[in-house]
């Protein structure tokens, strides 16, 4: 992903392309279930595994890929690494994306219960 350096003057494609590279790192269910799972909270990557039924090193992957995009970031504690989303658009993207996915699937969303 392009990043923006002091020394020159962004280029409004880049950040079209940027997004192009966010919206790909999302459209991988794996990646996206890391993500809704990260809502609002931190997890290592075996509770990740745990909680998607999926193998460590598969997952461990995915977040490399998700943290290489700035969508995830980490935190150490001893010998375990805990995931979090990056910042509130991160968390706001995943919520919007699924909620939009809702109104695709159900006449009457059930966000809006």
């Amino acid at each position: 992903m392009a990043l923006e350096t002091p020394d020159r003057a962004p280029d409004p494609g880049t950040d079209l392309d940027t997004a192009v590279e966010i919206l790909r790192l999302l459209a991988d269910p794996t990646r996206l279930s890391i993500l809704r799972l990260l809502h609002d909270r931190e997890l290592s990557v075996g509770m990740i595994a745990d909680e998607l039924g999926r193998p460590g090193p598969a997952v461990s992957q995915h977040l490399a890929k998700l943290r290489t995009g700035r969508l995830v970031q980490t935190r150490r504690d001893g010998v375990t690494v805990y995931y979090r989303h990056a910042n509130g658009h991160v968390s706001a993207m995943v919520r919007n994306v699924l909620e939009q996915a809702e109104h695709v699937t159900y006449e009457h969303p059930p966000h809006h219960a």
